[in-house]
C-alpha cells in the first residue's frame, strides 16, 4: 500500500530534514560543499591577502645590486649592517667600496656607479652637492666621531699630546685629501704648529714635517692604513678616529682624544647619489637601504663600534 496523503507528506519532510542535517555535518568537518575546482567567492577574514606581508614582516624587494661608497673607518660596522639587512632583504646585494672619502668622491666625479655615499667628512658631501651629483634632500649627518692620537702597545713613546707630535721618531699621517688627515692638520693649526696662511687641506706631508721640526712623516692613503702602520709598529704614533683605535685596542694605545675645539665637529654625512645607470629595482633597493641605515637597530651597531649618533 502506498499509504495515506498525510503519511506521504510526513515522509517527505523527514527526508528533507535528514538531507539538511547531513550537509551541515559535512561542512562542520571542514569539507566544502563547493566544487573544489572553482575559486572561493570569499577569502577567509582571519588571514591577510597573500600579496601583503604579515604584520612585522618586510615585503621582499626584487633582485638588485646596489653600490655603496663608505669611508674606510666605517668598514667593520658595515659588515654587520649588511648581514642584518640581508636577513630582511635577501634578494638585494649590497656591494661596498671602502676608502678615503676624498678618493671616493673623485671616483663619483669620474663617473663610477654609486647609489649611496657615506663620507667621514662634511667637505666631500658638500662638494657632491655643489656638483649636483646627489639626490636633493637626501643628505643626513648621521654620525659623530673624534680624532685619536695613538701609539703601538709597549712603544714607550714620550709623546703625551698632539702638541708634542714633533717628539716622535715617525708619524703616520693620512694624506690631505683624507678627512682624518684634514682634521689633524686643522688641530695643528689651532695649536699654532701650522700657520693659518691657507686651508688645512692644502698642507702637504712635507710641510707638516717641516713645521714639526723635521719628523719623519709616513703619508697614508686612508685611516685604515694609518691604523695598520701604527698597530704593526712601522710608525711610533699616528692619528685615526676613536672608533678605529678602539677596533684594535689590543694592538694600540690611545694617547689622547683630540678635543673638538681643535678639530671642529667631526660628522659623518651620507647622501643618495644620482645614479643614471640604476634601473627601477636598483633604485628601490638603494632607497630602502638608505632608510634602513637610519634605523635604531643600525644605530646600535654603529654605537657598538664607538660611533656616536648625530640623529
Amino acid at each position: 500500500e502506498r499509504g495515506t496523503p498525510m503519511k506521504r507528506l510526513l515522509a517527505l519532510l523527514m527526508a528533507v530534514a535528514m538531507t539538511l542535517a547531513l550537509t551541515a555535518c559535512a561542512n562542520d568537518n571542514g569539507q566544502s560543499s563547493q566544487n573544489p575546482s572553482e575559486p572561493s567567492s570569499q577569502a577567509p577574514v582571519s588571514e591577510p591577502p597573500a600579496t601583503q606581508p604579515a604584520e612585522g614582516e618586510t615585503q621582499p624587494l626584487e633582485a638588485a645590486e646596489i653600490q655603496v661608497f663608505i669611508a674606510a673607518s666605517l668598514e667593520n660596522a658595515f659588515q654587520d649592517i649588511i648581514a642584518l639587512y640581508n636577513q630582511r632583504q635577501p634578494n638585494v646585494t649590497v656591494t661596498y667600496s671602502a676608502d678615503s672619502s676624498g678618493t671616493l668622491l673623485s671616483q663619483i666625479q669620474e663617473g663610477f656607479a654609486c647609489d649611496i655615499f657615506f663620507s667621514a667628512g662634511a667637505k666631500q658631501i658638500n662638494q657632491l652637492q655643489e656638483a649636483g651629483l646627489d639626490i636633493e634632500g637626501t643628505r643626513v649627518d648621521l654620525l659623530q666621531n673624534k680624532v685619536a692620537l695613538i701609539t703601538y702597545k709597549g712603544s714607550g713613546t714620550s709623546v703625551t699630546t698632539l702638541s708634542e707630535l714633533g717628539n716622535a721618531s715617525s708619524v703616520a699621517l693620512a694624506g690631505n685629501s683624507v678627512p682624518v688627515g684634514q682634521y689633524t692638520r686643522t688641530a695643528l693649526q689651532a695649536l699654532g704648529i701650522l700657520d693659518d696662511s691657507k686651508d688645512a687641506a692644502e698642507f702637504t706631508a712635507e710641510e707638516v714635517s717641516e713645521a714639526l721640526g723635521g719628523v719623519e712623516i709616513n703619508e697614508t692613503a686612508n685611516v685604515s692604513a694609518t691604523l695598520n702602520a701604527v698597530a704593526e709598529g712601522s710608525n711610533e704614533v699616528g692619528t685615526v678616529y676613536y672608533s678605529d683605535a678602539y677596533s684594535r685596542i689590543d694592538d694600540v694605545e690611545i694617547i689622547e682624544l683630540v678635543d673638538t675645539s681643535l678639530t671642529g665637529s667631526i660628522v659623518y654625512p651620507m647622501s643618495r647619489v644620482a645614479n643614471g645607470e640604476a634601473d627601477e629595482a636598483q633604485t628601490a633597493a638603494a632607497d630602502d637601504f638608505y632608510v634602513f641605515l637610519q634605523t635604531d637597530e643600525v644605530m646600535d651597531i654603529f654605537e657598538s663600534y664607538l660611533f656616536v649618533s648625530n640623529m
